[in-house]
């Protein structure tokens, strides 16, 4: 009996795939020669929350928590990664923050 192996990449190929995404938005300016935005401390990322879109910086560890994971991918779901602005996160602001504080 052969083993069959799922066609979906694994969780963290497709946690790798989202911080690329979201940190490799090209030089501009405010960004380093890497692509990286000059405001984000080395282990963090922006996403942006809300109706207004607020910048939330926050740490590459949450990528490593269940709860922050379920918004990566209402976020893929609802907007996609594919696009200049980041990673946009589907929430109220006050839950986002809730949430966050919850994980630190």
């Amino acid at each position: 009996m052969a083993i069959r192996r799922s066609s979906k990449p694994s969780q963290t190929a497709v946690l790798k795939q989202i911080l690329k995404r979201c940190s490799s938005l090209g030089k501009k300016n405010g960004y380093d020669d890497d692509g990286l935005p000059l405001d984000v401390p080395k282990g963090h990322f922006a996403v942006y929350v809300g109706e207004n879109r607020s910048r939330y910086i926050v740490p590459i560890s949450f990528l490593s928590h269940p709860e922050f994971q379920c918004l990566l991918r209402r976020a893929e779901e609802e907007f996609g990664f594919d696009h200049e602005m980041g990673i946009t996160i589907p929430c109220e602001e006050v839950v986002f923050r809730s949430l966050t504080s919850m994980l630190r």
